[in-house]
């Protein structure tokens, strides 16, 4: 017993005398209100649920039908929910018909660099800034980001261009400060499986951007997902960005059959991210394309005024004459599939 369906007879009450049930159980429950009927998500190991149990709850006031889900991430499933999630972020939706682009750079250097890179992607058409604060390095010795500091020119940059902003969280311990600044919180790929930082994040009421492993599978993605997911954190979005293989043509394999999959599979939006899937600035565009047109919800590009001197990420990023072209581009692909840039 995983998804208890309520027609559109049942009644608060109703709905009330189910959630009670399950917490007389050890269970929680999670409740999703559509036009036609209320779903309510059963969390907790429901396996212990007898069919006697199973019944009682099917003869409840108002309950049109009880559910179990073989797939192991249940709140992620197709079958919790049917109709595709769309997440607002000041207004600006994701997971629906128009395709946001979020743009900037992979960490952010500086203030002057930071606004002028954020004027150029929002001219261009970029709906959301993205810049790193904290950055997780392969080497110790490497730029490690600004910290505070950086989130508050982001935070500036918002205010002078109004697009919204993205950045990451590599610890619980910053939840605070990251959640004082962003629109929404990045979990990078090294995070992915970061299960006290899942955790975390999934009680915070902003939307979260959910990179792919390394190497996962997309049920171990889906899988970090549902951490999130069970803990109440409704928002979550999932990136594509790309997977270690044995190919060395490109930084990793950006594995652009997952956006269908997922489609299939699971109600929450997909995002690509073509500059880490590939590494290589002439290979962005093409891939932002293909994404587009496999039928992506939103890109994430890195960008930068210059890209030679980028502290991190410089190989990858478009200038902003690339990016605008790119924009421009992206809309009778998108036009093509039914939706819009």
């Amino acid at each position: 017993m995983d998804i208890i369906v309520l027609g559109s007879e049942a009644t608060e009450e109703d709905i009330r005398h189910i959630v009670k049930k399950l917490e007389g159980r050890g269970l929680k429950a999670h409740i999703s209100t559509g036009t036609e009927r209320t779903i309510i998500g059963v969390i907790g190991d429901t396996s212990k649920v007898t069919e006697e149990e199973e019944d009682s709850f099917r003869a409840a006031s108002g309950v049109e039908n009880v559910v179990r889900i073989v797939k192991p991430f249940k709140l992620a499933s197709r079958e919790f929910r049917k109709e595709d999630t769309v997440i607002s972020v000041r207004g600006i939706a994701i997971g629906g018909r128009r395709i946001p682009v979020m743009a900037g750079p992979c960490a952010v250097e500086n203030k002057t660099i930071l606004t002028g890179i954020a004027e150029k992607v929002s001219a261009a058409g970029a709906l959301f800034l993205r810049g790193g604060a904290f950055k997780p390095r392969t080497s110790p010795y490497a730029f490690q980001g600004l910290g505070e500091e950086g989130l508050r020119y982001l935070a500036e940059a918002r205010e002078k261009t109004g697009l919204p902003i993205i950045t990451e969280i590599m610890d619980p311990r910053d939840m605070d400060v990251i959640t004082k600044y962003t629109d929404i919180i990045q979990i990078g790929a090294r995070n992915m499986q970061n299960f006290r930082l899942l955790l975390e994040v999934g009680t915070s009421d902003k939307p979260v951007l959910l990179k792919r492993g390394l190497s996962s599978t997309i049920q171990e993605w889906l899988m970090s997902a549902e951490y999130i997911l069970s803990r109440g954190n409704h928002n979550v979005m999932l990136c594509e960005r790309g997977i270690r293989t044995f190919e060395t043509a490109t930084r990793n394999t950006l594995d652009l059959s997952a956006v269908p999959v997922l489609k299939q599979l699971t109600h929450l939006p997909v995002v690509v991210d073509p500059s880490h899937g590939v590494g290589k600035r002439d290979l962005v565009a093409p891939m932002a394309k293909a994404a587009v047109a496999a039928g992506a919800d939103a890109l994430i590009i890195e960008v930068h005024t210059n890209p030679e001197e980028a502290m991190s990420d410089g190989d990858q990023s478009l200038k902003p004459d690339q990016f605008d072209r790119l924009m421009k581009e992206l809309k009778p692909i998108a036009a093509a599939v039914g939706r819009e840039i």
